[in-house]
């Protein structure tokens, strides 16, 4: 029986976690639910699952919970003490909150000694180095949930790294793959329709961009020790069947194949080494091809701006993440035009000169410095 704490249990890969822990509740024993600010979904999850710790980060329903909360939850209100409630010991921590925000909750994870299930790619986009130097410091394991760096992982754990010639992520490419009209009309609604996966607005618009898919290229730079930046391949695959691939310098090539469900990576994470059993499986004959191509530089900018960070690395990472987090918000409030994300984006980039950040204080000051001229540049617009 392992024991389970999910930070961010009311987005989506919240639910999915709680799905799997749903349907296997021999193996897995929910004892923390953090949320951000979903108070109904929390009490929900709180009622059917009796964690002994329920948390909630920013909620105007306090009382609510309070009242309905069952008497066996321990209640966290506010950030200080969503940190207090991650200091617990557990199994795994599902760190599923979306943006730099996941990043002081991951780290406190850590120094508890706690494993974790990662999906917050923004936390290593922002620390990697220093978050990889603390997690050997405590000995703790990090398993990638996000499916491309899930299948890469679960290929290197069967096959080793040391004759790897070059690794592959795939990308759906988004609902603007084949997008030939005039980018300037493109709407909020628009950019939130993809075509595979159901996720929240601010990881969809990142789709829609190809930001997420840079910061997946990012993400494996750390987690994957002894992959040079160059080793790290992107391709588009619409089909999003092939979820990784590894090239060994042998000439022979190992990918990972399933259907575009979240809850496999996440259950080979949650149940390490183990599998569990998904009613989800795949059926090549039933497929009518598999595509694969290049991503398309110049359709989707901010794919390149990523590429260009990670040879900068340093604060260069970190105002990235932190100018496409403002851009997106401003997109999705329609403060900007969509094409205008990326441009935000670039022009951060070269009014930022910030020294590269020695501890995680100096990260979270660069990301704020990096939001403040993002945000003076969309006022201005």
């Amino acid at each position: 029986m392992k024991h389970i704490a999910i930070l961010g249990c009311t987005g989506s890969i919240g639910c999915s976690t709680l799905q799997i822990i749903r349907q296997n509740p021999d193996l897995f024993k929910v004892k923390c639910l953090i949320a951000g600010n979903n108070t109904n979904l929390l009490l929900q999850q709180a009622q059917e699952f009796l964690p002994d710790i329920v948390a909630i980060d920013n909620s105007n329903n306090i009382e609510m919970l309070k009242q309905h909360l069952p008497s066996s939850c321990k209640l966290f209100v506010g950030s200080h003490e969503v940190l207090l409630a991650l200091q617990q010991n557990y199994d795994l921590v599902i760190s599923a909150v979306v943006g730099i925000a996941g990043l002081l909750p991951t780290i406190t994870a850590i120094k508890a000694g706690n494993n974790i299930a990662l999906a917050n790619k923004e936390s290593l986009v922002c620390g990697g180095d220093l978050i990889n130097q603390l997690a050997k410091k405590h000995n703790v394991s990090i398993l990638p949930i996000d499916s491309e760096h899930n299948a890469l992982w679960q290929i290197i754990n069967s096959c080793g790294i040391e004759a790897i010639d070059s690794i592959v992520l795939t990308a759906s490419g988004g609902p603007f793959l084949n997008f030939t009209g005039d980018i300037k009309t493109i709407t909020v609604a628009d950019a939130l329709k993809h075509p595979k996966w159901q996720m929240g607005a601010k990881i969809s618009i990142d789709s829609a961009t190809m930001m997420n898919k840079g910061l997946e290229v990012i993400e494996a730079y750390y987690l994957f020790a002894g992959i040079t930046s160059d080793q790290i391949k992107v391709l588009i695959h619409p089909q999003s069947i092939v979820h990784g691939l590894v090239n060994y310098r042998d000439g022979s090539s190992f990918a990972m194949l399933s259907e575009p469900d979240m809850k496999i990576s996440i259950g080979s994470a949650l149940n390490f080494p183990h599998r569990l059993t998904n009613h989800n499986k795949l059926c090549l004959k039933q497929i009518a091809k598999l595509e694969f191509f290049d991503v398309d530089l110049n359709k989707f900018p901010a794919f390149k701006l990523c590429q260009q960070a990670l040879q900068n690395k340093g604060s260069s990472l970190i105002t990235l993440n932190a100018s496409n987090e403002v851009a997106v918000e401003a997109f999705l409030q329609q403060k900007i035009a969509f094409w205008q994300i990326p441009a935000i984006i670039e022009e951060t980039l070269n009014r930022a000169n910030f020294s590269s950040p020695s501890c995680f204080e100096e990260i979270i000051n660069i990301n704020q410095l990096a939001k403040n001229i993002a945000q003076q540049l969309i006022a201005n617009i």
